[in-house]
C-alpha cells in the first residue's frame, strides 16, 4: 500500500535545529494531507503541524514561530529550530490521499525519536 519512511532525528542541546524528512512512497494517486505529530513518553500523540495540497498549514501553538512545515512532491520536511526540551519526543509522519480503483488512504510512519537535551 503506502510507505512512509522517516529520517532526521536525532540528540541535539537546547537552542539546536534539526530537520525531519519523510517519503511516501506506493500505489499513490494524490496525496491531500501531510503533516508531523509527536508523542512524549506518558502522553498522548499531538498534532505539530500538517500541509494540504493548497500548501495551507497548522501548527501547534507550542511550535509556532520555531518549526516550518514543507512538502515536496510526496516529502514532507519539518524543520525544527530554537529547541526545546520539551520538544523531546517520537515524531511522526502521517499522510492521507487516494489510490488507484477509488481508495483512501491514511498512513503513519514508524517514527523517529527527537531529544533535546545538554
Amino acid at each position: 500500500q503506502v510507505q512512509l519512511v522517516e529520517s532526521g532525528g536525532g540528540l541535539v542541546q537546547p537552542g539546536g535545529s534539526l530537520r525531519l524528512s519523510c517519503a511516501a512512497s506506493g500505489n499513490i494517486v494524490s496525496i491531500n494531507t501531510m503533516g508531523w505529530y509527536r508523542q512524549a513518553a506518558g502522553k498522548e500523540r499531538e498534532l505539530v503541524a500538517t500541509m494540504s495540497t493548497s500548501s495551507s498549514t497548522n501548527y501547534a501553538d507550542s511550535v509556532k514561530g520555531r518549526f516550518t512545515i514543507s512538502r515536496d512532491r510526496n516529502t514532507v520536511y519539518l524543520q525544527m529550530n530554537s529547541l526545546k526540551p520539551e520538544d523531546t519526543a517520537v515524531y511522526y509522519c502521517n499522510a492521507g490521499g487516494n489510490l488507484r480503483f477509488s481508495k483512501s488512504f491514511d498512513s503513519w510512519g514508524q517514527g523517529t525519536q527527537v531529544t533535546v537535551s545538554s
